[in-house]
């Protein structure tokens, strides 16, 4: 079993183990309840702006966690705003095969038949920001969310990996640019909810090309399902 299977077990066995059913004592109901403040999501990265020829391949998976400080604005508390800090996996596998080459990293876009697999996968520290609306109360635990806003992230670790017939090779990627930042969509009732992102930003640094001299221009949206604790 892989490292991020373990981890996707671990973060629904978490889950399910939070989010049991509790009875509420109606003596004793908080009138300054907090909710949704801890995430855990699953999500599949689609590539926009791929040049010709580029294609994507294999799952590319999103798996995201993290704490939001829910902050309500109403005496109803069923409108206020989220501000959090969480941690992103994400891999992008396409035909675009990266190689380093002295101080510059060469792309090629390949046949699928010269590989097996060619990825680039991103480590990231991330700030969401929501508006939340939903129709939760002091003692009713399933409702209707609907939360939008922005989130900015830091990758602090991104690489470039191929796998070939003949073995593996893999570097640190500089022209994976650092600072991404986009909008946020998640909405749903109880425990599915789904979870979209569009990044407003290129995935790789101005000034990327393939080797052709096309211009790289990747951006990413994110479709997957995202479940809040607490």
């Amino acid at each position: 079993m892989s490292r991020y299977q373990i981890f996707i077990s671990f973060l629904l066995t978490f889950y399910m183990g939070s989010a049991q059913e509790l009875p509420k004592d109606s003596s004793q109901v908080d009138s300054r309840y907090l909710e949704d403040q801890f995430y855990i999501g699953l999500g599949y990265n689609v590539l926009l702006g791929k040049q010709s020829g580029v294609a994507q391949r294999n799952l590319s998976y999103n798996l995201q966690a993290g704490f939001i400080k829910d902050i309500p604005l109403n005496p109803r508390r069923n409108f206020g705003v989220g501000l959090g800090v969480g941690y992103a996996i994400n891999s992008y596998y396409t035909n675009v095969v990266a190689t380093e080459q002295a101080n510059a990293v060469l792309y090629e876009v390949m046949n699928e038949s010269d590989f097996k697999r060619s990825k680039l996968e991103t480590h990231a520290l991330e700030v969401p920001f929501e508006l939340r609306w939903r129709t939760s109360t002091a003692d009713e635990y399933k409702f209707w969310r609907i939360y939008a806003g922005a989130k900015l992230g830091y990758v602090f670790s991104g690489r470039s990996r191929l796998v070939t017939e003949d073995g593996r090779d893999g570097f640190a990627n500089k022209d994976i640019e650092q600072l991404q930042y986009g909008l946020i969509l998640n909405f749903g009732y109880n425990t599915w909810n789904v979870h979209a992102y569009y990044g407003l930003n290129p995935l790789l640094k101005n000034g990327t090309n393939l080797q052709t001299g096309e211009a790289i221009d990747f951006k990413v949206l994110r479709i997957g399902i995202i479940f809040y604790i607490l």
